[in-house]
């Protein structure tokens, strides 16, 4: 692609983001068929992508052929795997490597890391996620605000991907502006004090637990966080509502469905979805409600609930999997990301809780009514490899996070733990937890046998395959206390995992 076409894509694009109101971006989907859009991007990319011809060609697929959505739902699914990591990067672009701007790494959960390219059109679709959270939920539009980026800086997708689009917000007209401390914790306590009190709120971005402990911290030194009318958006693992409850407190939060908003973002395609006041406002009475929640995801786990733009990303599920089709640097058709999960229309939600008595639109109305957008919903439980198997019954972390969250446990704990099966020298197994102490707290046989009681209550309401799997004598976890930092599970800058095989 030459100069002039690249700087005639980028005014074009620019121009449709500043100018165009959310509420006709959040509408696109009412008037345009998702389907037809993403059979329009397949038969775009087997044009013009190298890799996809040579997949397609491998697969003796015909682009001329795929004239329906019948079709196309028939096209072989691409991972990292069989597509990504089989060709040059340059091959995986449109128009080739030259084409993109900006290369970023995913973390790499499976070991090495992967490169993935990017276009300044491409984070302007991705804008819009942001634009819906910041407009939507924080009322950015009118209160002048303060975007603190606590994701890694760096080669890695997170924290140049969310700097951009934040101030893509500042250039349409939001009173935003962003700075960059990164995940550097001293940085990000001394930008909120000495600069915080100039704006009517200040926003944090970072991954949940990183958020935590800033939080956490910050009390310990006597920062008063309710001053600063913080706002989160975070992105990267599922949390429980009893998470953002308790760290809504902190900040002092005075509306959990307004105050906070995570993202469903991955390197290889940006942000695929968000909360929204709606998403979170289900999500909460779902919590309350396992029964429903059960009867609703298949599971006793409680996903995260979020609602995305089916023009932009296009999902499909089958057999609990999730994926997507959606144009990028590296755009990608039917694309396995891996994830366990599902995918729920906005008529069919409104349907499935008025059957459990319940209006999350009517409750939002009575909250000022931002944020209710007629938009589908994914459900995403994360990698199905992170569980642990135990007498048959899926361990899932976040069974065990809650009883971390508990009232008293929870001014003992950061929130990181390593959940593991193990067996003792008669081999008989048992499942071992392997809690972080927050700063200042001491062990205590006292503390260690409340949090075990603490996580098994939760492990028994909120696990229907462990409280019926499990013999009695086995379901009681062997928790273990470990300093903060501890090396051998809780090294320091290291990406941390909560289960281990």
């Amino acid at each position: 692609m030459n100069t002039e076409s690249q700087q005639q894509r980028a005014i074009r694009a620019f121009q449709e983001f500043i100018t165009t109101p959310l509420e006709t971006l959040l509408q696109r989907h009412i008037n345009s068929k998702s389907e037809s859009a993403a059979l329009a991007l397949f038969h775009e990319i087997a044009a013009n992508v190298p890799a996809y011809k040579t997949f397609l060609a491998q697969h003796n697929i015909n682009p001329a052929s795929i004239q329906t959505f019948e079709d196309f739902q028939k096209l072989p699914l691409i991972t990292k795997e069989n597509y990504i990591s089989r060709h040059p990067l340059t091959d995986l672009c449109h128009y080739g490597l030259q084409a993109c701007d900006m290369i970023a790494a995913s973390s790499g959960s499976t070991g090495k890391p992967t490169f993935w390219t990017r276009f300044f059109t491409d984070e302007l679709q991705i804008a819009i996620r942001f634009e819906q959270i910041f407009n939507d939920s924080f009322q950015a539009d009118s209160k002048s605000t303060l975007a603190v980026i606590c994701f890694t800086l760096g080669t890695w997708v997170g924290g140049m991907f969310t700097t951009n689009c934040c101030r893509y917000l500042a250039s349409k007209g939001y009173p935003i502006t962003v700075i960059t401390p990164g995940n550097n914790k001293e940085e990000i306590l001394r930008v909120v004090q000495e600069l915080g009190s100039a704006f009517e709120q200040v926003v944090l971005l970072g991954y949940p637990p990183f958020l935590k402990d800033v939080i956490d911290t910050g009390i310990a030194r006597g920062v008063e966080w309710q001053q600063y009318q913080v706002k989160l958006v975070m992105a990267g693992e599922v949390f429980s509502e009893e998470w953002r409850s308790l760290v809504g407190e902190r900040i002092g939060s005075q509306n959990p469905c307004y105050d906070s908003a995570s993202l469903y973002g991955t390197a290889d395609a940006g942000v695929l979805a968000n909360e929204t006041p709606l998403s979170i406002c289900i999500r909460r009475f779902l919590a309350e409600n396992p029964d429903a929640a059960k009867a609703l995801f298949g599971e006793s786990r409680l996903p995260t609930l979020l609602q995305y733009d089916p023009i932009s990303r296009f999902f499909e599920v089958e057999n609990g999997t999730l994926f997507f089709t959606g144009d990028n640097g590296i755009p990608l058709v039917r694309y396995n990301i891996l994830d366990t999960g599902g995918i729920i229309s906005y008529d069919a939600m409104l349907e499935f809780l008025a059957e459990w008595g319940f209006n999350p639109v009517e409750k939002l109305e009575n909250q000022g009514g931002r944020g209710i957008n007629q938009l589908p919903f994914v459900y995403v439980f994360g990698r199905s490899n992170f569980t642990v198997s135990y007498f048959g019954a899926n361990i899932y972390p976040e069974n065990v996070t809650v009883g971390l969250e508990q009232s008293v446990i929870k001014e003992w704990v950061t929130g990181k733990f390593v959940l593991q099966v193990k067996e003792d020298a008669d081999k008989n197994r048992f499942l071992s937890v392997v809690v972080e102490l927050a700063p200042q707290v001491e062990d205590s046989e006292e503390k260690t046998q409340a949090i075990a009681n603490s996580i098994l209550s939760q492990l028994k309401r909120l696990n229907s395959e462990f409280a019926n799997y499990v013999p009695p004598e086995y379901q009681m976890p062997k928790v273990i206390l470990t300093p903060l930092g501890d090396p051998e599970y809780f090294p320091v800058g290291v990406k941390h995992r909560y289960t281990r095989k």
